[in-house]
């Protein structure tokens, strides 16, 4: 018994002398690492930049980071290839614009940009501008759908312009339609100051739609029928037969004066055959000028000039109808007088265009055709 206790007090003294000292030793290793643990001061890491330590200036730094974001994407051309070098400008509200260019693979990006809403314009040489808008998160990557620009349209501003013949043409077929009361031609007056020249093609159409229209020759043949019931031109005699050789005689020099005196000669003397309504300053001015147009008329070039193409077709024109007048009818009084009526006719007729044609032709729907 005393052996085991002389055994057993030793060992029990040394097991907690064993264990105070490893508690000691424990704690004291515990103190040391605490200490060595324990953070430096900001002087330290900063070179002595600022006194703040601990937890706070360590969270700091990553909290600005993730306040700010970027914005990439990718510029694409019309058929799927990327835009490289095409201009990206990012515009904000409150910061200056920042532009970029796409690079080889027609990619941009903006980074540490701060949250908020942007603006994205896209541009380049020969293709039409885009513009995108978003808004920004707190620390977010936006990407930016991709932007494909279109060719622009190429803007080519054309004046088409109608040639002298076109307009000419134009302003005879308005002509054409012009009728005294509605029924009675009246091709050959312009109401149009500065209407076109006709060239020779024109002049002969405007004389065969004369010579050839209903009116005119409803016209030749009332004409006939006054001759005949006076007795002029006794030679013919009376009865159908003398009617219809005064038929054929008035209407003969009705379609042989029109083509010589308004297409052969004007278009040798490059003349027009039209008469031009002035309807402007005075009653007496306008007077001499209607008279006039028995003797002057306005050329091709639109200048006036002596009405030649009257004058020589009046003495052509009655020699011809002189040729078939019955034998019994000539004289040289006749040739004459026939010729100086013929001239005279074109002074009259001014009159009737300037003062009273006019008022009795139907208006049209539209203007002439001006130059």
């Amino acid at each position: 018994m005393i052996l085991h206790r002389n055994v057993r007090g030793p060992v029990h003294r040394a097991g907690v002398r064993i264990a105070l000292t490893l508690f000691l030793v424990g704690l004291g290793f515990c103190g040391i690492g605490v200490a060595q643990t324990e953070p430096p001061s900001v002087s330290a890491v900063d070179g002595g930049a600022g006194t703040q330590s601990g937890s706070g200036a360590s969270n700091a730094a990553p909290q600005t980071a993730q306040a700010k974001g970027s914005i990439s994407g990718t510029v694409t051309v019309l058929g799927g290839g990327v835009a490289v070098g095409a201009q990206v400008r990012l515009t904000r509200a409150g910061h200056a614009p920042v532009d970029i260019l796409s690079n080889d693979d027609g990619q941009y990006s903006f980074a540490t940009q701060p949250p908020g809403p942007f603006q994205l314009t896209i541009s380049a040489t020969g293709f039409e501008t885009k513009v995108y808008s978003g808004s920004l998160g707190t620390g977010a990557v936006f990407i930016v759908p991709g932007i494909e620009l279109d060719v622009a349209r190429a803007t080519t501003e054309v004046k088409v312009s109608a040639t002298v013949e076109e307009v000419a043409q134009e302003q005879i077929e308005y002509q054409e339609k012009q009728r005294v009361l509605g029924f009675i031609p009246n091709f050959y007056a312009s109401y149009v100051p500065d209407a076109a020249p006709l060239n020779p093609r024109q002049k002969f159409e405007l004389a065969w739609k004369s010579v050839t229209d209903p009116m005119t020759i409803v016209g030749a043949g009332a004409l006939a029928g006054i001759y005949q019931a006076a007795d002029e031109y006794g030679g013919y005699g009376q009865g159908a037969e003398g009617y219809f050789k005064r038929f054929g005689a008035t209407y003969g020099g009705v379609f042989i004066g029109t083509f010589i005196d308004s297409a052969i000669l004007t278009s040798v003397l490059k003349q027009d055959p039209r008469y031009f309504y002035r309807g402007t300053g005075s009653k007496k001015s306008r007077l001499m000028y209607a008279l006039g147009n028995a003797v002057m008329c306005k050329g091709d070039n639109k200048k006036y000039q002596v009405n030649y193409s009257t004058i020589v077709g009046s003495f052509i024109t009655s020699g011809i109808t002189f040729a078939y007048t019955p034998a019994s009818d000539r004289s040289t009084s006749l040739y004459f007088q026939s010729t100086l009526i013929r001239i005279a006719e074109g002074g009259v007729a001014g009159l009737f265009q300037e003062f009273v044609v006019k008022k009795l032709t139907p208006h049209l729907k539209k203007d002439p055709p001006q130059p």
